[in-house]
C-alpha cells in the first residue's frame, strides 16, 4: 500500500493508466503512439484516464516503438549575434513554428559558426536524436547536407545553394536536373530584376549594387537578377559599380563608401539586403548625398528595418514567414515519407515603394 501511494504521488505510469482504464498496458500503448489498431470505447476510456492522472508518455520510452524522436533541428551557420539581432531569422523561426504546430514535432535551433559550435551540432544530428533538420544560411562549402545525406537524415533547406542556379530546373517535371535536393526559396533573381526596372524607370542609367555573399545561394541569384536588368535597359556592364557585403549594415556601408569611391557619379543602388541598404544610407547622408534626389536606393528584404530607414526604404519584398512554413512542411513531408509533386518550393516576391527611390 505504501508503493502504491508512493507512486501515485509520483509521476503516473503506463499501468496505472491501464487500471483505471479497465484495459491491459498493451492498449494503452498503442494509443499513446498512434496506432489504429484500438476500438473507439477503449481509445475513449484510455484518453479519460491518461486526463484523469495526467499521464505524460516517456518521449525516450515512446522513441523505442516508433523510432522517432518527435525532435527536428534548425541549424543556422551565423554567429549569434546574427540570429538574435537580424529579423530575417526571426521571421524563418515564426514561419517554422508555426508550420509544425498541428504536428507532434518540437523545434531545437542551434548555432554552427565556429568550429566547436559545429562538432558539437554534427555529434547531435543522428535519428537518436532528431527525425530531420532545415538548414539556414549555408555557405557553398558546407559539408552539413553531405554529412545528412550520409546519416539518411531527412533535411531541408532554406534557400538554394549557390551551385544550383534557376537554370538548372526541369520546370515541367519539377525535379532539379543536377544537384538536387530539398529546399525552399524565394525569387531571388527576379525580385533583383523588378528593383533594377523601377530604377530604370525612373530614369536613373549609372545603377550601382552592393551584392551579397556569393558562396551563398541568394547572394548569387541577387547579382545575376541585376546584370540581367541592366542589360535588358543596355546600361553598359561595369565592374566598378559592383561592391560586395555580407548581408549586414556595416558590410553594406563598407561597400557603399567603395562604391563612391570609384564612381562618384553614381545615380542609383540596388542592394541586396534591407540592413546592408541601412548601411548605405548612412554613408550617403554622411557624404551629403539626398536620397532619392541624388541617388537612389532599393533594398531587398521587406524588414521592419525598411519602414525605420530615412527616408523610408524602397524594397522587395520576400515572404519570409511562408518560408519558414513551407520549410517545415516539406520536412514533415520527408519525414513521413510522402512524395510531393517537387522537392522544393519557389515563393514570388514583389517591389514595395516608399520614398528612397
Amino acid at each position: 500500500m505504501t508503493t502504491q501511494r508512493a507512486r501515485s504521488a509520483g509521476r503516473p505510469t503506463l499501468d496505472e493508466v491501464a487500471a483505471l482504464a479497465g484495459v491491459g498496458r498493451g492498449t494503452v500503448s498503442r494509443v499513446v503512439n498512434g496506432s489504429p489498431q484500438v476500438s473507439p470505447a477503449a481509445r475513449a476510456a484510455v484518453e479519460r484516464a491518461i486526463v484523469k492522472l495526467g499521464y505524460v508518455p516517456n518521449r525516450a520510452a515512446r522513441a523505442l516503438v516508433t523510432r522517432r524522436t518527435d525532435s527536428v533541428a534548425l541549424v543556422v551557420s551565423e554567429s549569434e549575434e546574427r540570429v538574435f539581432g537580424e529579423p530575417f531569422f526571426a521571421g524563418i523561426v515564426r514561419g517554422i513554428s508555426s508550420g509544425l504546430q498541428d504536428t507532434p514535432l518540437q523545434l531545437w535551433l542551434a548555432m554552427a559558426q565556429s568550429p566547436a559550435e559545429r562538432e558539437r551540432v554534427e555529434h547531435h544530428l543522428t535519428s537518436q536524436h532528431v527525425d530531420g533538420v532545415l538548414l539556414l544560411s549555408l555557405h557553398d562549402d558546407d559539408p552539413l547536407p553531405h554529412l545528412l545525406e550520409q546519416r539518411e537524415l531527412p533535411a531541408v533547406l532554406g534557400g538554394r545553394p549557390a551551385r544550383m542556379m534557376p537554370e538548372q530546373f526541369a520546370p515541367d517535371s519539377g525535379e532539379p536536373t543536377r544537384n538536387g535536393g530539398w529546399f525552399v526559396d524565394v525569387d531571388n533573381a527576379g525580385g533583383a530584376r523588378q528593383a533594377v526596372a523601377h530604377l530604370v524607370a525612373a530614369g536613373r542609367r549609372r545603377i550601382a549594387t552592393v551584392a551579397g555573399s556569393q558562396d551563398m545561394g541568394v547572394g548569387v541569384a541577387r547579382l545575376a537578377g541585376y546584370r540581367e536588368a541592366t542589360a535588358a535597359a543596355g546600361l553598359p556592364a561595369d565592374e566598378a559599380l559592383i561592391a560586395y557585403g555580407d548581408f549586414s549594415e556595416p558590410s553594406g556601408a563598407a561597400a557603399m563608401r567603395q562604391l563612391l569611391a570609384r564612381r562618384p557619379d553614381l545615380d542609383a543602388v540596388f542592394v541586396a539586403s534591407d540592413l546592408m541598404a541601412a548601411g548605405a544610407l548612412r554613408v550617403l547622408r554622411e557624404t551629403g548625398r539626398r536620397v532619392p534626389e541624388d541617388v537612389a536606393v532599393v533594398g531587398f528584404e521587406d524588414s521592419a528595418v525598411a519602414r525605420q530607414t530615412d527616408p523610408p526604404l524602397t524594397t522587395v519584398h520576400q515572404p519570409v514567414e511562408e518560408m519558414g512554413r513551407e520549410m517545415a512542411r516539406l520536412l514533415v513531408s520527408r519525414i513521413r515519407r510522402e512524395q510531393p509533386p517537387r522537392p522544393y518550393s519557389l515563393l514570388e516576391t514583389h517591389l514595395v515603394v516608399r520614398k528612397s527611390a
